[in-house]
């Protein structure tokens, strides 16, 4: 006799190409790859990051497959890899109705300082200069990431430079960067050393604002210092929305903004953390600004899955 299932359930695989080949801490890619799991029609995104997240793709995949099976059973789950709690979390979660629009996320500037400044004269944002714009550091050779940032503040005045490190600097080299910024036009800094006290000291030392983003996706310390701005939060990374949740209630007790933020996910993917940034984070522009680095979609406009476009992994459809 054939099982009634109490689910509906699928996973699938996708493989998004970059326009251009993408490093994350040393890992190029050429493809985004990751899974889209549905759960009784609701959908998640589970796309650990190459370089980013703790666990591979592969680990995500075989995890993803044993919940399904277990909900299958009739049994209740608990994914222990972030980027599968995520997706699980998603798939299983009561959106609130009427949520504000999201705000347009602010725009990501990355690539080499003298291709940027090449750019320059024919970004099309440059007529309608953004209220923030966040830049990649600690990549290149110094000199020439603060001649970029000369240039963006002077081409930009009214335009709040955010600057993201991801904890590519030593102390000295941190401060040694941020003793020539011009720090009335940088917004934040987001994490200039791999520890939370190096960073503090930094900011100590040259009064420029710090944001969190990895050290809250690593579950490390800390603590509400003055010069701390923002938590930016990264779902995919962190994993349960629940733990994002504790994170945005303590940032809100402690006066720092919120800033919802991805780690290069499918539309799919990007249109469930927009839904988060309006619940969360609704006056707050969200840093959302990496689908247009993926030349292909999951969805389409009217936001339905491309199943046919996908590898599938698991199917089981209800059969009561």
């Amino acid at each position: 006799m054939q099982p009634v299932f109490k689910h509906s359930l699928a996973l699938y695989r996708y493989s998004l190409p970059f326009r251009q080949p993408v490093t994350f801490k040393g890992k190029r890619l050429v493809n985004r790859e990751g899974l889209l799991i549905s759960i009784n029609g609701q959908w998640g995104e589970i796309a650990p990051l190459p370089g980013f997240s703790t666990e591979t793709l592969a680990e995500a995949e075989s995890e993803s497959l044993a919940c399904l099976a277990a909900l299958r059973g009739g049994e209740k789950v608990s994914p222990t890899l972030p980027s599968v709690q995520f997706g699980f979390d998603c798939t299983q979660r009561s959106w609130p109705n009427n949520l504000p629009a999201p705000l347009p996320p602010y725009p990501l500037f990355q690539g080499s300082p003298a291709a940027l400044i090449q750019s320059l004269s024919t970004v099309d944002w440059l007529a309608s200069p953004p209220s923030r714009l966040k830049l990649k550091v600690a990549r290149y050779a110094m000199e020439e990431e603060l001649a970029l940032i000369e240039q963006l503040a002077a081409r930009l005045p009214n335009t709040k430079l955010i600057l993201d490190a991801n904890g590519g600097w030593t102390r000295e080299e941190a401060q040694r960067f941020c003793e020539r910024l011009p720090l009335a036009q940088i917004d934040y800094l987001e994490e200039p050393c791999a520890g939370f006290a190096d960073t503090v000291a930094v900011a100590e030392a040259t009064g420029v604002a710090m944001a969190l983003d990895e050290t809250l996706s690593r579950r490390e310390e800390w603590y509400c210092h003055p010069q701390l701005k923002a938590l930016v939060i990264k779902p995919t990374l962190i994993g349960s929305l629940s733990a994002c949740e504790a994170l945005v209630q303590r940032a809100r007790a402690g006066n720092l903004r919120v800033v919802i933020s991805s780690s290069f996910e499918s539309d799919l993917g990007l249109g469930l953390l927009a839904r988060l940034a309006s619940e969360w984070a609704p006056i707050e522009p969200p840093g959302l600004d990496t689908g247009h680095w993926l030349t292909e979609r999951v969805t389409t406009a009217r936001s339905e899955v491309m199943t046919e476009s996908l590898h599938c992994l698991s199917k089981m459809e209800n059969s009561a």
